[in-house]
């Protein structure tokens, strides 16, 4: 499998969950099947042990081993393998980037620093450290809800020009990000993904390549086609295919993720229903799910 460039990051991503039992134990033959289906829909990429994947709390043997999963099962077909890395520490980040490359991932996405809150330039210096050494190339994740640091604009344009850096997954709720960051690293060999379901046609509409998804995990199939119908400009038929979404965008944003996800992928019979603290079950109140359950359902059953 060879590595990544910035021209391989378009189209539909899916930032996979971690299928657990009951007892919050790895089900591998459950993460296999979502694989499978993955590939099947046609989606571009999987990143393994994202935010939905529930990095914080997995060990670096299950990192290893979902990893070693995902790039057998990917092997010889159009799905590459992404491994999240992120960490507080450029140096954690630097070991893990190591395993994932001697795992065989094709690229690394890597969350800016959280709870040690700083500064643009301590930003800067983290990535650059990080991407200096990497053996694989470097995909920035800013999500700033999550992680209390904002990757601003005149940062990601400065580490744009790095030549191991080649794209940017931009969660920020700051509406014109994509717009600001296009200004000057057009030049560049460096994409754009957005990071938020709910807006990512939007962010097309300004430049971005593609999304790496949440939504994805149960509707693989509509989520490519949006981004097919963006690719070819056919932006009225990706508009009105999208708003066919919006209940299901609300549903996977009323509760934080990945536990609204994890509980339509149970109830869709796709995974058990495991989780990890701090992380609790799906408060089945909260939102309107059964119609949701049913799509997917149906669209998996097509796979």
């Amino acid at each position: 499998m060879s590595n990544l460039t910035a021209k391989d990051l378009y189209g539909c991503m899916t930032a996979l969950v971690t299928p657990m039992n009951k007892q919050g134990e790895i089900h591998l033959a459950q993460w296999k099947n979502l694989l499978r289906k993955q590939i099947a829909a046609k989606v571009n990429a999987v990143v393994v042990a994202g935010t939905t994947g529930e990095s914080a709390v997995l060990t670096d043997k299950e990192f290893a081993q979902l990893l070693t999963v995902a790039v057998e099962q990917c092997q010889g077909t159009q799905t590459a393998v992404i491994a999240q890395t992120g960490n507080i520490s450029a140096d954690k980040v630097i070991a893990s980037n190591k395993v994932a490359f001697e795992l065989g991932a094709q690229a690394v996405l890597v969350v800016t620093p959280y709870y040690l809150r700083t500064t643009q330039e301590g930003l800067y210096q983290h990535f650059k450290k990080i991407a200096d050494v990497s053996p694989l190339p470097v995909i920035l994740y800013n999500v700033p809800t999550r992680t209390q640091n904002d990757l601003l604009a005149k940062t990601s344009k400065r580490l744009a020009s790095h030549n191991n850096i080649i794209g940017l997954k931009e969660a920020s709720p700051d509406e014109q990000r994509v717009t600001e960051l296009l200004k000057d690293v057009k030049s560049h060999d460096f994409n754009i993904m957005s990071g938020c379901d709910d807006t990512f046609v939007v962010s097309m509409t300004q430049g971005a390549t593609g999304v790496i998804s949440v939504a994805s995990n149960v509707r693989p199939q509509i989520m490519t086609r949006i981004c097919n119908y963006m690719a070819l400009g056919d932006t009225i038929s990706a508009k009105k295919l999208n708003s066919s979404l919006d209940n299901l965008y609300k549903v996977l944003s009323c509760q934080p993720n990945p536990i609204p996800v994890k509980y339509l992928m149970h109830e869709a019979a796709l995974i058990d229903d495991g989780i990890r603290l701090p992380l609790v079950w799906f408060d089945e109140k909260k939102a309107r799910t059964s119609d949701e359950i049913l799509k997917i359902k149906q669209d998996y059953l097509n796979l």
